[in-house]
C-alpha cells in the first residue's frame, strides 16, 4: 500500500472536501466518524473468498434477490448494502439461449431496480428495463432471454433507478454474471475478482457524499476485492489462470498491474478477442471487465495493484486533476506444483470465433452527441447532461431504426473523462486515444471519452426494439443528469 495522501484528503486541502483519512504503508485506513473521529481498519489478509454461484440448468436459472442492508465486509458487521446477504451478491452463470428470470426483493428504506449491464436482451417489459420502480417492501420479477448467438463473458448486474444508482452501488449493491459458451479457454482455475471501493463510519455505515465529491465523482476510503481487503491470492507456478474482472467502484478508475508478470487479455466487456493480447497494464473504467488470462512463474508473493490516474481536471473550480490513486488490491502468493489447489474451469479449449468487424460496413446514418456541463462551466456551472441538457425519462433523445449501422461520435465539452455507456447494443471502437484503429475488433459497452476530446463508435441496432438510455459510468455523474434516452424501433 502506497503512504500517500488519499483523494478524501486532496478535496479537503483545495476546498471541496472533508475530513482527511489516511491510506497507511501497511493496509491501515481511518474509518470515520462523528465529527471527523474515526477507527482503524487494518487489512485482515485472508484468502481471497468468491462470490456463492448460482448456475442455469436445462436452460433456465432462476434466482431470487433481495437487496438489504447489513453485510459483512472483509469479516466484519457492517450495514453495508448487498444481495442476500453478501456484497458482492451471487455469481450468476447462465448459456447462450438460456431464461433467467430474477425475482428481486427490496428490503431498503428506498426505490430500486435491476439492470444488467453488457447483456445484449431486450429493453421492454420485464426485461433490462431500467425504467422500473420497486418500492421500498415490495418485489419484482425480471425475464431475460439469452440469444443463442450472445457473446460469451464476464458481465455484471447492479441498481439503475435513476437518482439513487450512485449510493446504491457505493453501498454494495452489485453481482457478477457469466455468459458461458462451449469455446472456453481451457485453464486450470477460474476466478472471479470484483473490486469495489466503499467509505464506512464508525459504527459501520456507509459514508455519506459532498456535492463536491458527487460533481468529481466518489471514490472510497476502503478499496476490496469480493469484499475484502488486500486479500491473498494463492496461484501454483506454471499454470494458467482466467481471471474475470469487475470494476464496481462508482468513479474510480482501475489501472491493473500483476508485478513482476504480463497479462494475456482474452477480452473486454464481455467481447471476446480471437487472440489473447499481452499487456502490462489494463485499464478499467467504472462498469468496464476484463477477462485475463494469468501465467504465474516463479515462487514468493507479488502484488496484484491499481496503478494511479489521472481523471482530468476541475476547470474553473481550480484545486487541478482529479486522481484514482494507486492502490495495492490483493497479495499474490506463488507457490510450486501440489502447494495451491486448482480447479479445472474450461473443458474444451476450442478455438473463439472472432468477433465481428463493422468497419468495412455501409453506415446508414451518423449522430454526434456530446457530454456537457460539471467542470467545463466554470463557476456556478454544477449540472451535467448531453448536449447542454440534462436527463429528463419523459424525452427521447434518439431515435434509431432497427436492422441498421450507425457510427456515433461521442464528445466530450468538460476538464475531465468521462466513460460513456450505452445500454442494450455493445459498440464497436473506431477511434479512441486507447483503441489501435488498425488492430483487431474492438468491442466494448463502455468507452472512455477524453476531457475535451472525442471517440468514435459504431452501433448495429439489432434483434431488440424499446427504449433505454446511454450515460456517464461515473455513477455520481449519471445522477446529476448525465444521461440520455435512446429508442429503436
Amino acid at each position: 500500500m502506497s503512504n500517500e495522501v488519499t483523494r478524501r484528503q486532496a478535496l479537503a486541502v483545495t476546498g471541496l472536501g472533508a475530513v482527511a483519512t489516511v491510506a497507511g504503508a501497511l493496509g491501515t485506513w481511518r474509518v470515520l466518524g462523528p465529527g471527523g473521529a474515526g477507527s482503524t481498519w487494518s487489512a485482515s489478509r485472508t484468502p481471497l473468498v468468491e462470490p456463492a454461484v448460482a448456475t442455469s440448468a436445462s436452460g433456465e436459472l432462476d434466482v431470487t434477490l433481495r437487496a438489504a442492508a447489513g453485510v459483512a465486509l472483509d469479516g466484519r458487521s457492517t450495514q453495508a448494502l448487498g444481495y442476500n446477504g453478501s456484497s458482492p451478491g451471487p455469481t450468476l452463470v447462465v448459456h447462450p439461449g438460456d431464461v433467467l428470470r430474477v425475482r428481486l426483493e427490496n428490503g431498503l428504506s428506498e426505490p430500486t431496480n435491476l439492470h444488467t449491464h453488457g447483456l445484449h436482451v431486450s429493453p421492454e417489459g420485464t426485461g433490462d428495463n431500467v425504467f422500473r420502480t420497486v418500492e421500498p417492501g415490495t418485489s419484482a420479477d425480471y425475464e431475460f432471454r439469452i440469444p443463442d448467438d450472445h457473446p460469451t463473458g464476464t458481465f455484471w448486474y447492479h441498481p439503475h433507478h435513476h437518482g439513487t444508482v450512485a449510493d446504491q452501488v457505493f453501498g454494495g449493491l452489485f453481482g457478477a454474471l457469466l455468459v458461458v459458451g462451449t469455446d472456453e479457454p481451457a485453464v486450470e482455475r477460474e476466478r472471479v475478482l470484483v473490486i469495489s471501493d466503499i467509505t464506512l463510519t464508525a459504527d459501520g455505515g456507509v459514508g455519506g457524499v459532498s456535492h463536491d465529491e458527487q460533481m468529481l465523482g466518489r471514490e472510497g476510503e476502503l478499496v476490496l476485492v469480493n469484499g475484502r481487503l488486500r486479500p491473498e491470492i494463492a496461484v501454483t507456478a506454471g499454470t494458467t489462470e482466467r481471471w474475470r474482472v469487475v470494476n464496481a467502484c462508482v468513479s474510480r478508475f482501475l489501472d491493473l498491474r500483476l508485478d513482476g508478470h504480463r497479462w494475456g487479455l482474452l477480452g473486454l466487456d464481455g467481447q471476446a478477442l480471437h487472440e489473447p493480447q499481452d499487456r502490462d497494464t489494463v485499464l478499467l473504467a467504472p462498469g468496464n471487465r476484463a477477462d485475463l488470462l494469468v501465467r504465474p512463474h516463479g515462487t514468493g508473493t507479488t502484488d496484484l495493484r491499481t496503478l494511479a490516474r489521472d481523471r482530468g481536471g476541475m476547470g474553473m473550480m481550480g484545486g487541478g486533476a482529479v486522481t484514482s490513486p494507486a492502490v495495492d488490491l490483493a497479495t499474490v502468493t506463488i507457490g510450486t506444483a501440489g502447494s495451491s489447489p486448482t480447479t479445472a474451469a474450461a473443458p474444451t479449449g476450442r478455438s473463439r470465433q472472432p468477433p465481428r468487424d463493422l468497419r468495412p460496413d455501409l453506415v446508414d446514418g451518423h449522430r454526434t452527441i456530446t457530454m456537457t456541463g460539471g467542470m467545463g462551466m466554470g463557476m456556478g456551472g454544477t449540472e451535467f447532461g448531453f448536449d447542454g441538457r440534462t436527463f429528463d425519462p419523459s424525452r427521447t433523445d434518439q431515435e434509431l431504426s432497427l436492422g441498421t449501422v450507425e457510427e456515433w461520435t461521442i464528445g466530450n465539452a468538460t476538464m475531465m473523462d468521462h466513460p460513456f455507456h450505452l445500454h442494450v447494443w455493445p459498440m464497436q471502437v473506431l477511434d479512441a486515444p486507447d483503441s489501435d484503429p488498425a488492430g483487431p475488433p474492438d468491442w466494448r459497452d463502455v468507452v472512455i471519452v477524453p476531457a475535451m476530446g472525442r471517440v468514435t463508435v459504431r452501433v448495429p441496432v439489432r434483434d431488440f426494439g424499446g427504449r433505454t438510455v446511454y450515460h456517464c459510468h461515473v455513477l455520481d455523474h449519471e445522477d446529476l443528469g448525465m444521461m440520455g434516452t435512446v429508442e429503436a424501433r
